[in-house]
């Protein structure tokens, strides 16, 4: 089961497009949306199996809430931050390229960071809570169906000896 399932890849594209409006950026669309569709998914997949579904299934994970706040912290840091953080360098470099908006001077640029990623981030709130939501579903789910499958196989074992 891929995890983030119902968090699909237009969620992803919301910091990617607040960026290029913010930096009036036109061209380049596909570059720009392509590592924000790919790029996060295959990190929350990835994050999502070596934090919860390998530790459930090899016995290591044995708490319901604690797989839940995994898949929770997954969701916020794989599904909302790394994409938001992912977008601000790529379309930066474009609006750089194309000339489409000011650039600070070189000691300057931090500071721009943060007055351009501020607004963005403000917007991006109830995506974070969306994502933190999906992911704490994902974890419930997870954790039920693999206590399901241990009573499953250990009742059935047990039928096997008797």
């Amino acid at each position: 089961m891929l995890p983030e399932v119902t968090c699909t890849w237009q969620l992803r594209l919301i910091s990617n497009s607040l960026y290029r409006r913010a930096l009036n950026v036109t061209q380049a669309p596909i570059a720009s949306s392509l590592p924000m569709a790919v790029l996060p998914f295959l990190t929350t997949y990835a994050l999502y199996n070596v934090a919860v579904s390998l530790p459930l299934l090899s016995d290591d994970l044995n708490c319901g809430p604690c797989a839940m706040v995994r898949g929770a912290l997954i969701g916020v840091v794989s599904g909302g931050l790394y994409p938001t953080l992912l977008a601000l360098p790529v379309n930066l470099g474009l609006a750089s390229r194309y000339n489409t908006a000011p650039m600070p001077q070189k000691g300057n640029m931090l500071r721009y960071w943060v007055d351009l990623s501020r607004p963005i981030f403000r917007k991006m709130r109830p995506v974070f809570l969306l994502q933190a939501v999906f992911g704490t579903y994902l974890g419930s789910r997870h954790f039920e169906a693999f206590t399901k499958l241990t009573q499953i196989t250990s009742s059935h074992g047990e039928n096997l000896k008797g």
